[in-house]
């Protein structure tokens, strides 16, 4: 049994590790042909809202299987070594829920409208804050994306980038600036259906390094009505948040590197150069790598599952820098990972021959999402100079 097996699982935790590595198995065979053309792969978003998976972060209160942050990463983990493209869409929907049951920040009325749509349709959704202007807000800045106050509701405008799912998903949370009375320098979210009169999505995700199929395109609104029923008013910002959204991003990444390390493991164990007349997997400086590739993906994967086991039974501020520094463990290991095997594997890593070069772009993306490498060390060694 490998290092990157879990070990000592519940049977619930089974379950949901179960069901994502039945969906992998079903997405991996598409996912080359689908990073060559761009196109989403829709019959694998197709299976994922056919099975109970975006509904795993709901309460069970409400439909849902109410997994838990720990529980929802090891399924993730799984579901990433499938199609990165396609779970980093998971990764964004279970973000949203597991943020705002946690934060409270959505009234039980809307809860359960819009996450009876995930138990009973498997709808997805996706938070919306990045700008062409603004890049990612976890910088600061203001939002160029306006609401404005109308009877029965707001009228939203402006544009978003990458709106990981695009077509395939059903809701976008919308984060704009409130304009109005007393409104200034606010911000508040709209509940925002994909079928919503002014709103298209604008193909920009074209030719991209990473993620070539997560349909990750522009979304722009034109005087979109929003309801007053569908409105999240401003709320203090909370540590869930970015508990539940660096937790995926980490987990997600983690099984790039995980699927990059399934790859190289069958291709030495394959590969006979005619000039060395055995398996390249019986030479020394490949299984240095390889065991450096699985020992830096276990690192990794230990403190983000500590971290996520913690969070229900720890004050969230105080997790935050553990948190953080999982997530930039977890997108470097796939990153070092990925480089690695492309180093045992040599030219034949370079064609589309293998995954690995699909693996070796997916894993750079996470090096984008917050925090930041420097963000992340930051946290963490300011906690160690306060304590």
């Amino acid at each position: 049994m490998g290092l990157l097996e879990f070990q000592n699982l519940t049977e619930r935790q089974e379950s949901f590790v179960n069901l994502a590595d039945s969906l992998a198995r079903s997405m991996k065979p598409q996912a080359d042909a689908f990073d060559r053309t761009g196109a989403l792969p829709l019959e694998s978003f197709a299976e994922l809202k056919k099975s109970v998976y975006p509904a795993l972060t709901v309460p069970e209160s409400l439909g849902g299987s109410g997994a838990n942050l720990l529980e929802f990463v090891m399924a993730q983990i799984r579901l990433a070594k499938g199609d990165a493209s396609v779970a980093l869409t998971a990764a964004m929907n279970a973000h949203v829920i597991g943020a705002a049951m946690a934060t409270k920040a959505w009234n039980l009325e809307l809860s359960q409208r819009i996450f009876g749509a995930v138990v009973s349709k498997g709808a997805l959704m996706n938070a919306v804050a990045s700008e062409p202007e603004l890049g990612s807000p976890s910088r600061g800045g203001a939002f160029r994306t306006t609401a404005h106050k109308v009877e029965g509701g707001w009228a939203l405008t402006g544009r978003k980038t990458w709106v990981t799912g695009g077509e395939c998903l059903d809701f976008l949370v919308v984060h704009a600036s409130l304009e109005g009375k007393n409104l200034l320098e606010k911000t508040g979210k709209m509940i925002v259906p994909m079928n919503a009169m002014g709103l298209k999505l604008e193909r920009t995700w074209v030719d991209a390094l990473s993620l070539r199929s997560s349909g990750a395109d522009d979304a722009v609104f034109e005087e979109v009505f929003v309801p007053d029923q569908d409105f999240i008013a401003p709320t203090p910002a909370h540590p869930a948040s970015s508990t539940w959204f660096w937790s995926s991003m980490a987990a997600t990444y983690l099984g790039v590197g995980c699927a990059a390390l399934d790859e190289i493991v069958r291709y030495a164990k394959t590969r006979v150069p005619t000039a060395l007349g055995r398996p390249i997997s019986s030479l020394a400086s490949v299984q240095q790598k390889i065991g450096q590739i699985e020992l830096e993906l276990k690192a990794a994967q230990s403190v983000l599952l500590e971290a996520c086991a913690r969070f229900d039974h720890e004050p969230k501020d105080a997790l935050l820098p553990l948190l953080a520094g999982a997530k930039q463990l977890c997108t470097n290991a796939a990153v070092t990972a990925t480089d690695l095997s492309l180093r045992v594997a040599g030219g034949n890593a370079l064609t589309r021959s293998l995954s690995l070069e699909r693996h070796f772009r997916d894993a750079r993306a996470g090096l984008v999402h917050p925090p930041s490498d420097e963000v992340a060390l930051e946290m963490i060694g300011r906690a160690k100079l306060e304590d």
